[in-house]
């Protein structure tokens, strides 16, 4: 029996959707890759959602998966919206002759315990404890030199990198990521 997902999860295409269904029992909505940007109907009913029961966005690490999930947040001013950041990881698809653009591997080519712990860190199964209050705010990454500083971007590369983290994340990212897997700073 796969673990029932809160919330609905949002992926870039139907490649992405398969791989996910395989591993858990959620609601899945895809995004058609851009497709979103065109799509009036399914960007009103992703800001229906947003508001209950709430997204879920797991989208592949590279470059085209940040636009999509900018403009989704942008889409729904970042209420009721739960980031989950897939590692960055080298490689293709099967299914693809050939590596996509930036040679990492999006969601349709993450293994099942990368795929399920992404869920069970972020208690977005059901039967998990709710999770923690923030351990970071803004003020402590400003205290502690990751956010405002001259250095700050490169130290915040190196958190994101020891921890197997998508380099391309906002200071505003970063933090909720830093508090949502609890990453030690």
């Amino acid at each position: 029996m796969k673990p029932r997902c809160k919330g609905v999860v949002v992926v870039e295409g139907k490649y992405d959707k398969i791989r996910l269904s395989s591993v858990l029992d959620a609601r899945i909505l895809t995004t058609e890759g851009f497709g979103v940007f065109k799509d009036g109907e399914k960007r009103a009913l992703l800001t229906r959602l947003a508001r209950s029961p709430g997204l879920i966005l797991l989208l592949d690490p590279d470059g085209a998966g940040q636009v999509i999930r900018s403009f989704l947040h942008n889409l729904t001013g970042g209420k009721g919206v739960t980031d989950l950041y897939a590692p960055p990881r080298p490689g293709k698809e099967k299914r693809k002759a050939a590596p996509g653009k930036e040679g990492i591997l999006g969601v349709e080519g993450m293994d099942n315990a990368t795929l399920l712990s992404l869920f069970e860190k972020a208690n977005l199964l059901e039967n998990t404890p709710a999770a923690p209050a923030p351990r970071y705010t803004k003020g402590d990454l400003y205290r502690l030199g990751y956010s405002g500083g001259t250095d700050s971007r490169s130290r915040r590369l190196a958190v994101l990198a020891a921890n197997d983290l998508p380099l391309t994340l906002s200071a505003n990212a970063f933090l909720d990521v830093v508090n949502l897997l609890e990453v030690v700073l």
